[in-house]
């Protein structure tokens, strides 16, 4: 049995990682992927990859940073498919450095695209939520937005700052039966941790009570099971999938 069947899901950062591992799950489990990144060529790659699976999903090249692209791709969402069932705020950048030599732009590029994105993002779908009663907001922190993290004030602010957002807006919706959630996940396998040193990942592995490093499918999975109906009663939660380096 499908658990997403029908549904129409919005994932931002789809085109790589964590967010192309959740398309490709949220797809077979019969949604309608709508595929949000800003790198187009990549995008319409996984797009295409898809497709040629039999598994239905649109590209929207998107910047979430940018209020009218955000906006854009929810209204043509709407015309094109009628509704809005989940929406996916994954996507996320980094620019490392220490306090004293952050600069302001790398400061601001993280906060606009980590926090002021799934603002921009939220505020898209919720009038067609409201409309429908129902819908499924599911969050991206880290575990750095929990405990803080060397050379990433930006970061740390931004994830620290989804999970109050999360909090909020699981109060304001849940009436209206929107769920709101946050997943908030170790360090993960992706293109993010590639540029970090073999020896400060075995460093890290010694502190994760797993002693491994977090793959993009054990974040997936977690966004689907918030996705579908199984979490329906499950509101303003932060589900830790870190392999128990947050206790």
């Amino acid at each position: 049995m499908h658990r997403l069947l029908e549904k129409v899901a919005i994932i931002t950062g789809a085109a790589n990682g964590i967010g192309f591992e959740a398309a490709k799950k949220f797809a077979s489990e019969g949604a309608k992927v709508i595929i949000c990144d800003y790198d187009e060529a990549r995008g319409k790659e996984c797009e295409q990859e898809l497709l040629n699976q039999g598994l239905e999903c649109k590209f929207f090249q998107v910047n979430v940073a940018d209020r009218a692209t955000v906006d854009a791709m929810a209204a043509q969402v709407i015309a094109e498919f009628g509704k809005i069932d989940i929406l996916v705020n994954n996507a996320g950048i980094t620019r490392d450095a220490m306090l004293r030599k952050m600069t302001k732009d790398q400061f601001q590029q993280v906060i606009d695209v980590n926090l002021t994105g799934v603002f921009h993002c939220t505020q898209a779908v919720i009038p067609a939520m409201l409309q429908q009663q129902k819908g499924k907001i599911i969050n991206t922190s880290s575990v750095s937005g929990v405990y803080g993290n060397v050379g990433q004030t930006n970061y740390a602010a931004a994830k620290a700052g989804i999970i109050g957002m999360t909090k909020s807006w699981a109060k304001e919706l849940g009436r209206k039966g929107i769920n709101v959630n946050t997943v908030v996940p170790g360090f993960t396998e992706t293109s993010m941790v590639e540029t970090v040193p073999e020896k400060v990942i075995d460093q890290l592995k010694q502190q994760i009570p797993l002693q491994r490093l977090a793959n993009p499918e054990d974040i997936a999975n977690a966004y689907l099971f918030l996705a579908s109906d199984e979490s329906d009663y499950i509101n303003g939660h932060a589900l830790h999938v870190d392999g128990g380096i947050v206790m």
